[in-house]
This record gives C-alpha cells, sequence and structure tokens, in this order.
C-alpha cells in the first residue's frame, strides 16, 4: 500500500499523544518525512512532557500540546486551532483520547495502526489502516508508517540534541567534574518496572570504587522515586549526585555528557540510546524486542524479562516481579562490557570538549 504523495507539499499532522519513550520514537518519523517533503507544513501533537522535550526540532514547523489533564477543553482549543483540513494525518499513538482527536481534526488521509494493533477502537476513526504486520520494535512499528507512504527511514535520525543554546548548560556542569559521569535512570511510571533502591546504592559505591565513575541520579520527582533517592543516599558509601526532577531537555545535555547510562525501561533510555550513550537497560515487565534499545547497545542489556532459556517472542504482555531477579552482579558485568568495548579514553576527564554535535545515526 502507497497512499497518493500530495501530502509532500501540503499539511501533515503526526499525533503522538504518548509517554516520553514513544515521543522518541516518533523523532525519526518526523525527520523522515521532512526529508522526503522538505517544504511541507509539518506539526506534531504531544502531550506536555513530550512538547517541551521535542522544543526545538529542526523537522517540526509546529507543536500543539493536548493537556491530558483537562481532555475537553482541550479537543475544543485545537479543534479551532485546527480548522483547515490536513492533507495527512498519521496517528501513531492507538489510545481512545488519540481516537477522539482524529475524530474531530479534519484530514484527507486518516492514517493509523491496523485493527489487530489499535486498541480502544482507535481504528474507527482513520480512514487508511497500514497492512497488518507481527509485533516487532516500537520504532519499526512506526516505520511501518514511512512504508505506506513511500518514504525510506534510513537514515535513522533522532536529531535530540542537544540544542547549540543548551551547550553552555552542559559546559558548566561537566567543567565542575573531575570523573567521568555514570547517570543512573531510578525511577518510572510503573513501580513494577522499578529496581530495589539497596541494588542501586551498591551498584553506585562499584561504579565510584572499581570503574572511577561518578554516578548521577535521574528521573522525575514523584513521592516514590523521592523515597528510593533518600534511600540510595543513606546506604551509599559514596555519594552520588542528584539530578532528580531536572526538565527534560536539562536532562538531554546530561545524558549526552555522560560516559554511561543505567536505566530502567522508561524514557531516558531511549533518549540515551537517541543520543548515542552506551546505555545498559535493566528490563523486566516488558518485552525488551518491543520496548529495548533500539538496534545499539544489545549487548549491555539486563534481560529478566524471560528465562535465560525463555525466547519470549515480541509480544506485549507483561510480566510482574521479574526485576528482583535482577542482581548487581548481572549489571557489574555490563559495565565490565562497558568498558572493554565502549569506555572512550577522552572521557576520563568529566571536562570533554562538547562544542561537536553527538551523532545520532546508527
Amino acid at each position: 500500500m502507497i497512499l497518493p504523495d500530495r501530502w509532500r507539499t501540503g499539511r501533515v499532522c503526526v499525533v503522538a499523544m504518548s509517554a516520553i519513550g514513544d515521543t522518541v520514537h516518533t523523532l525519526p518519523v518526523l525527520a523522515a518525512l521532512r526529508r522526503a517533503a522538505p517544504t511541507a507544513h509539518l506539526t506534531c501533537v504531544l502531550q506536555p512532557a513530550g512538547a517541551s522535550l521535542v522544543s526545538g526540532h529542526p523537522s517540526l514547523d509546529e507543536i500543539a500540546v493536548f493537556q491530558r489533564n483537562t481532555p475537553l477543553r482541550s479537543y475544543r482549543d485545537l479543534r479551532r486551532r485546527f480548522g483547515t483540513p490536513f492533507d495527512l494525518l498519521l496517528v501513531l499513538n492507538v489510545a481512545f483520547k488519540a481516537g477522539v482527536f482524529t475524530a474531530l481534526t479534519p484530514a484527507s488521509i486518516k492514517l493509523g495502526f491496523d485493527r489487530a494493533r489499535a486498541r480502544d477502537l482507535n481504528w474507527l476513526f482513520t480512514t487508511h489502516r497500514i497492512p497488518p504486520h507481527p509485533r516487532q520494535h516500537v520504532q519499526d512499528q512506526y516505520f511501518e508508517f514511512l512504508a505506506a507512504l513511500g518514504v525510506p527511514a534510513e537514515p535513522v535520525t533522532w536529531d535530540l540534541g542537544p540544542r547549540p543554546s543548551e551547550r553552555e548548560a552542559q559546559a558548566r556542569f561537566f567543567s565542575a567534574i573531575d570523573k567521568p559521569v555514570a547517570v543512573l535512570v531510578i525511577g518510572t511510571s510503573d513501580p513494577d518496572r522499578e529496581w530495589l533502591p539497596e541494588r542501586w546504592a551498591e551498584l553506585s559505591d562499584v561504579l565510584s570504587e572499581r570503574f572511577g565513575l561518578l554516578p548521577v541520579l535521574a528521573g522525575g520527582s514523584t513521592p516514590r522515586e523521592l523515597q528510593a533517592e533518600r534511600a540510595i543516599l543513606a546506604r551509599a558509601r559514596h555519594r552520588p549526585l542528584s539530578a532528580l526532577g531536572w526538565a527534560l531537555r536539562d536532562l538531554v545535555w546530561l545524558l549526552d555528557g555522560a560516559a554511561l547510562v543505567v536505566s530502567l525501561d522508561t524514557g531516558p533510555l531511549h533518549m540515551g540510546v537517541a543520543l548515542n550513550r552506551p546505555v545498559i537497560a535493566l528490563m523486566g515487565s516488558l518485552n525488551p524486542k518491543i520496548n529495548g534499545p533500539y538496534r545499539r547497545f544489545g549487548d549491555l542489556l539486563v534481560d529478566a524479562y524471560g528465562e535465560p532459556a525463555d525466547a519470549h517472542p515480541p509480544s506485549r504482555q507483561r510480566r510482574k516481579g521479574r526485576m528482583q531477579f535482577i542482581q548487581v552482579a548481572d549489571v557489574v558485568a555490563r559495565v565490565e562490557t562497558w568498558k572493554r568495548r565502549y569506555a572512550d579514553p577522552q572521557r576520563v576527564s568529566a571536562a570533554r570538549a562538547i562544542t561537536s554535535p553527538t551523532s545520532s545515526t546508527p
């Protein structure tokens, strides 16, 4: 299926009203659309956090924000804002809220997922659907939309940053540190994807003592994350820094400057991959073949989703209680792999030259 291409000189809207990880997966789609349609007017509809992360993206002409806390007002405001029909609406998000927006927004073509993958009756609101396909990584599922448009996905580029305006803050932070940084992403929106604070504390000490790294805690500022932070700081012999609650754009330059990232299954994991920083992903609840690091750092993955003999084909099934099986030794083994294969000698001093942009292609 190749759809008509009049959208290439028209108005295109990408609906991505989802979590930060999925927002990161949207970025290569935006970049590919811009390469294929340099003169099109490209809009992306995002939730507030996603909008803040994508701010300044070079492929976008316009960002529209959906406020999920006030959905009726958001639907009304967006409906007024988008009175002029779009030539193409890509519905990457399958939640019901995206379906309502799709129904209310005029567009010649509304392209969504096939019926099997479109949750919450989302398929009812689209005019066209991508062909059925076995489950695969979220990023590759998004690329199915490009295939339906006849748009190459390669080269895969995220263009996440840091932006030139963010380099000064990055340089100021890292110039005050005399060790390479390991960012530890300790919190998620789902307790079943989190790791025990005492294991984070032990890992932090190992990173400090054995590998000469300075751990920096990262994540949100929810009560659960702040409680984990207190427990880690109380147990660790070498006190890590904390960047909990930092704005997402600040987290971009922090991750970009890190020598190593150790992350739970959450948005910053995919941000680190997009920035091409070595990421040790700790995964147990969600299938890494769908939600894991995309194309990069598979040798650093700690996979507790299945037993060692469990091939666990791509599936959306959630598995509870799996994170407890990840031991500190499992993570340290991946740190050893990082040291052999990825450690950058130029990052021995964290006051590194950070004026050259990070590569964003595989």
